[in-house]
């Protein structure tokens, strides 16, 4: 099943199941993390063109986005760093993030807006102390996600933080698909496209640390709640260490598809 949240034609906040080019309108759950939260049994109402529609991230108010750094092989390669020993981590906000279609914004302040095309989990079922073995049962699903990042901010100190915060600088969708239809997430493929031209393919099973690992890592350090998100990293060929560096520009369109979830696509654009 594919689960999107979105804004409806007169502008109210809904969420539901995506079916032949409409989505029906979840009653019984004020969004998708309430509902993942109450076992996700939907009783559903008006349906809406995905046309007449204004997509959100999947997840609108997650508890936790937890982000991983150098998780893809390829990209450890390019950084010339040392393949690390745990998952490197940090946290957006859910204010970082947009939805398909909505425009990626690149501050006023740097030129430096990079593209990271990512395959993101989804939790459906909370838990502490997750075994690696027991990691699955706590999926409900996955997502596209671009960590857009502010380069020159992300190398201000050693935390990544900075460079991964500003407003609309990341995007996550265009919905959530279930579990039940992605058995084994590392049989799958992840592109990256700036203005149609590849910047990044690769397998998901390039990972240096497997989804199991990460959510038992993460879960170690603190609860999992339905709705929390996992980006899990991103592969080689990012702009800041291509010759010469590629960034992304207001005007220009990036796409990160993954074949069975879907493509998100973003246009970019120049702060206000």
């Amino acid at each position: 099943m594919r689960i999107a949240s979105f804004l409806t034609p007169d502008n109210r906040p809904a969420f539901g199941p995506v079916r032949d080019g409409q989505v029906q309108a979840v009653t019984n759950h004020p969004d998708l993390r309430a509902a993942l939260a109450a076992g996700g049994e939907f009783e559903t109402g008006p349906a809406y063109d995905l046309s007449d529609i204004t997509l959100l991230p999947p997840v609108t108010n997650p508890d936790k986005i937890i982000c991983i750094g150098l998780n893809y092989l390829t990209h450890i390669k390019e950084t010339g760093r040392d393949r690390p020993s745990h998952p490197p981590i940090f946290t957006r906000y859910p204010s970082s993030l947009t939805g398909h279609g909505q425009p990626l914004v690149r501050p006023a302040i740097s030129d430096w807006f990079d593209f990271e095309g990512e395959l993101a989990v989804i939790i459906g079922a909370s838990g502490r102390n997750i075994a690696e073995a027991d990691a699955m049962q706590h999926v409900a699903g996955y997502t596209c996600f671009n960590d857009g990042s502010i380069r020159d901010f992300q190398r201000h100190t050693s935390q990544f933080w900075p460079g991964k915060n500003f407003d609309a600088s990341g995007s996550m969708g265009p919905w959530l698909v279930t579990a039940d239809e992605i058995p084994d997430p590392t049989t799958l493929t992840m592109e990256t496209r700036l203005n149609g031209a590849v910047m990044q393919s690769t397998p998901i099973s390039d990972l240096a640390f497997t989804i199991p690992q990460l959510i038992a890592y993460v879960s170690t350090i603190t609860r999992l709640l339905p709705g929390d998100v996992i980006a899990t990293g991103t592969p080689g060929g990012v702009g800041l260490f291509r010759e010469p560096k590629l960034f992304m520009q207001p005007g220009d369109t990036i796409e990160v598809e993954i074949p069975g979830i879907g493509t998100l696509t973003n246009p970019v654009a120049a702060e206000a």
